[in-house]
């Protein structure tokens, strides 16, 4: 069951809603949170029935290491360590076994034949969360709580299937505040606002610009030759596809939750605007991007070990950051690219300051450019994100390129008159292409939105929509990557 689908929109919400409400006011809050586990169970289950003992299983399994881990009697970190291991395995089977035995056949020469395994929805974020509790716990920055509230902590159905990834102690304090369990008219409008912005980037823009998007990689993955336009703007339509997709259905995880008086961490935060690569990762897939930091990368080392260390540390980041969103080389290729980034990102700051620059100021300008440049080496990224194989991915980046030549559309030959028969003089090719003047005009206007115009947080910042607005300005979980 999808957010924009007619069956969530005009059956489920409004049903689990209603009795929510009924039950927070007339028997009791346990009731009203046992309600919507339930539902949440609904939810996840109407993917897929046989799963649902999967993430049951494992929500009982975390919850008693979590509160073994309270006894001072134990190895703590001993037994940090085994939920940990159990969890990544988990996940690892359904999600890379394939990938790895596929792999290993291709070595060997072989062909091995295994059952294909289904991945289960949301299993990186529910796991990934589960994770996220143990180690708070382990550093004491998590209390006990009930499995009532450790259920909802976990299977909660806004934030469950594409996240955000929320901590302890941003959800469960929320539990009991007597205002979640009453309807407020604030919380309700409010929510609805986020849900109905969402819904239109994804319903609209999202899927509206993916018509533009497929034809391109699909002729890539075909093995077929793109020309330099082609290229461009079906990458550049996929780009919006994923910012209005990602953000749309962000926005309505936020949405939802806030109609039960939920707040959801911020998520999202206008990344094409973002004026080099460390901040684009404070900005996209924000909780993922804490999550990576906290429990990876600092872990790792962090920038404490010295500047080869740092680098190494990023690449190792990124390169699994990349695994975490598919089994797939071209994620890898994805995560090395963004990798590389975050390295020459801190390896030119730390050429500027040993110039005596100060890396924190900067002119319009520079900033101007810089967002260009961000936005054109993260288009380049998101070709192997999206791209069918490595080699469909590299055929897309040659004619992004130029190395295919540069052909404009045949239907400006005639317009442009004596000059476009100049033009064809000196050499430049007029053929049919993919895209026309009608797709490059919606192109334009969709990254005038993205870099000029506020976001869903500055819209509705009034009315703290999530946890990190405050007064207008942007605050984000601050890394030293």
């Amino acid at each position: 069951m999808l957010f924009n689908s007619y069956s969530f929109i005009f059956l489920f919400l409004p049903i689990v809603l209603i009795v929510f409400f009924i039950i927070g006011k007339w028997v009791h809050d346990r009731a009203a949170i046992a309600w919507l586990i339930v539902a949440s169970l609904f939810f996840y289950g109407w993917f897929n029935t046989a799963y649902l003992v999967l993430i049951l299983g494992s929500t009982f399994f975390n919850y008693t290491l979590g509160m073994a881990l309270f006894r001072k009697s134990v190895n703590r970190k001993t037994l940090l360590t085994f939920g940990i291991t159990i969890n990544i395995l988990l996940l690892g089977y359904f999600k890379y076994f394939n990938f790895f035995i596929e792999n290993i056949s291709t070595i060997m020469g072989s062909e091995f034949h295994v059952q294909h395994i289904l991945l289960p929805l949301a299993i990186s974020f529910f796991t990934f969360q589960q994770i996220s509790y143990l180690t708070d716990i382990y550093r004491g920055e998590a209390g006990k709580c009930s499995f009532l509230h450790y259920c909802f902590f976990i299977i909660f159905f806004p934030k469950l299937i594409a996240g955000p990834i929320v901590r302890y102690k941003e959800l469960i304090p929320q539990l009991t505040q007597k205002i979640v369990y009453r309807f407020n008219s604030e919380n309700m409008s409010v929510g609805l606002t986020i849900f109905f912005i969402g819904l239109f980037k994804k319903a609209v823009i999202a899927d509206g610009v993916a018509v533009y998007a497929d034809p391109i990689f699909n002729v890539a993955a075909s093995g077929n030759v793109l020309t330099f336009f082609e290229a461009w703007g079906g990458v550049l339509a996929y780009t919006f596809q994923l910012y209005f997709d990602f953000s749309g259905y962000t926005d309505m995880a936020i949405g939802i939750a806030r109609m039960f008086g939920i707040l959801l961490p911020i998520n999202f935060y206008s990344p094409c605007k973002a004026v080099n690569i460390i901040d684009f990762w404070r900005r996209w897939h924000i909780t993922l991007s804490r999550f990576l930091g906290d429990y990876l990368y600092i872990p790792l080392g962090g920038n404490r070990r010295g500047t080869t260390r740092q680098y190494i540390n990023l690449m190792i980041t990124m390169l699994l950051g990349g695994l975490w969103h598919g089994a797939g080389w071209t994620f890898v290729a994805w995560g090395v690219l963004h990798g590389l980034y975050l390295v020459i990102n801190h390896a030119w700051h730390l050429f500027r300051q040993l110039l005596g620059q100060d890396i924190g100021r900067s002119t319009k300008l520079g900033r101007g450019l810089s967002q260009i440049i961000t936005f054109v080496v993260v288009a380049i990224a998101w070709v192997f994100f999206r791209a069918e194989s490595f080699s469909a991915g590299a055929s897309i980046v040659q004619a992004m390129s130029g190395a295919n030549g540069i052909a404009l559309p045949g239907q400006w030959l005639s317009k442009l008159g004596m000059f476009g028969h100049l033009l064809t003089e000196l050499g430049c090719r007029f053929e049919s292409v993919l895209f026309c003047r009608r797709e490059a005009i919606w192109l334009l206007f969709l990254l005038f939105v993205v870099w000029f115009l506020p976001n869903t947080q500055q819209i509705l910042v009034r009315y703290k929509p999530t946890f990190d607005t405050y007064h207008g300005k942007f605050q984000c979980y601050e890394y030293d990557w």
